[in-house]
């Protein structure tokens, strides 16, 4: 545990820095400083990921990807793919960045984000704020690119806003064209409760058009550029039924996507938060852990284990990525859990699985 960063650096942080908005684009510019660094970012990749004092890490092989160890960064974190590459350095093994749109859009009006750090918890309402598809393939473009990444990078698409939900499926079309070419793997986000009628797209019929023509769009890719098609990934709400959650997997295995991230942020709020708590907009940290747990593991259960899931929501200490990997995951993400213990939590996740896999030392 980052001591010096909970009992420290991160009170006078929130201390001097009450619009959590604000503090998030600084930690964000204070990773693009360090990113700008080259020799630092390899300095400090080598420590966290490849120390021989430290336990060994074994990577985890999943969608014909190698992952250097099992802990991610959830899409939301770097919406704008400007800090992927310097994350890796932390400890991560694969950095998702979005959610992207095909337009350019500023996202909701501000305040957007809340902290409670008495809960480990923070509500967004932020609406995919992004330069559009276009824009950030270029950028991404500019950084390590595929076959030479020391980690795989997912991009998460969204629905833009001004785009009506009859015509998500080209709008999603539009953002894979301009993105796939950089991905290592592609997740589809129709589970933020921040963009209207996003969610209306976990129905039945509305899914199988919209997760079939992707399909179609990516295999058609892979042909004509004589490879493999990009994994496809889908994330997923927490506030389903267990029915719509069946529904959901059968869509997934009828188009042939390659698993499920579960779970985006929740629209519900405990009771023991009280009524301050903000109600628009998604709820993620410690209070969505159990909700999320119990979500990949009745997947993973429905499907036999055989429909690989990355855990996500409220993983704040080792215990609760143990829980994520007990039920089933594959791999687990992280967001909010950064924010209240430090920027080498990831680091910290990955040496403890890697210890309880090796017992490293030997005794």
């Amino acid at each position: 545990m980052d001591y010096l960063y909970e009992y420290v650096t991160r009170p006078l942080f929130f201390r001097f820095c009450k619009d959590a908005e604000k503090a998030h684009d600084r930690s964000l510019l204070a990773l693009r400083a360090f990113g700008a660094v080259r020799p630092l970012v390899a300095l400090m990749e080598r420590f966290n990921m490849k120390n021989p004092h430290l336990p060994p890490q074994k990577p985890i092989e999943l969608f014909g990807l190698k992952f250097p160890n099992v802990v991610g960064v959830a899409a939301g974190y770097d919406k704008q793919a400007r800090v992927w590459a310097a994350l890796g350095a932390l400890g991560f093994g694969h950095v998702e960045i979005g959610t992207v749109t095909h337009l350019a859009q500023s996202g909701n009006e501000k305040p957007r984000l809340f902290r409670y750090p008495k809960f480990e918890a923070a509500v967004n309402s932020f609406g995919f704020p992004n330069d559009g598809a276009e824009e950030i393939a270029a950028r991404i473009a500019k950084g390590p690119k595929k076959g030479k990444r020391a980690f795989p990078l997912g991009i998460n698409i969204g629905k833009s806003k001004v785009c009506p939900i009859e015509n998500a499926v080209e709008d999603y079309l539009g953002s894979f064209r301009a993105l796939a070419d950089h991905a290592d793997y592609v997740s589809v986000n129709i589970s933020s409760p921040n963009t209207p009628n996003l969610r209306e797209l976990h129905d039945r019929k509305r899914l199988v058009t919209l997760l079939s023509e992707l399909q179609k769009e990516n295999r058609a890719r892979a042909l004509r550029l004589k490879e493999k098609p990009l994994p496809m990934l889908l994330k997923i709400a927490p506030d389903l039924s267990y029915a719509q959650v069946d529904d959901v997997i059968s869509v997934v295995e009828e188009t042939e996507f390659n698993g499920l991230i579960a779970t985006n942020t929740t629209v519900s709020r405990p009771e023991f938060m009280g009524s301050d708590v903000v109600t628009k907009g998604g709820l993620s940290g410690a209070p969505l852990m159990r909700k999320s747990v119990d979500m990949v593991r009745y997947i993973v259960r429905a499907t036999d284990g055989k429909l690989p899931v990355i855990g996500s929501g409220g993983i704040c200490r080792a215990e609760d990525a143990d829980r994520f990997l007990a039920v089933g995951a594959s791999l687990i993400q992280i967001y909010t859990g950064m924010v209240y213990r430090g920027p080498f939590f990831a680091r910290e996740l990955a040496q403890g699985f890697a210890w309880n896999q090796t017992g490293w030392p030997a005794a």
